[in-house]
């Protein structure tokens, strides 16, 4: 079976941290800022941890194995 490719996409958007979580942008954070306040606009500029729920999809996209333990 050939090697699964990098999800071209997903490599653009997202980052595996050295602990094995994932980080990427925030929604609403583009345009339509002028209601928006400079609090919320801060806080949207940072990078968010995806849930722990969509980590494994995000994992999988970007070819990250599962580490063993033991």
């Amino acid at each position: 079976m050939p090697k699964m490719k990098t999800h071209s996409g997903a490599k653009k958007r997202f980052k595996v941290t050295a602990n094995g979580k994932v980080r990427g942008r925030r929604a609403f954070s583009t345009h339509i800022l002028q209601k928006k306040s400079p609090k919320r606009k801060r806080r949207q500029a940072r990078p968010s941890w995806i849930s722990p729920h969509d980590e494994p999809q995000v994992k999988t996209l970007l070819g990250v194995k599962r580490r063993q333990r033991g």
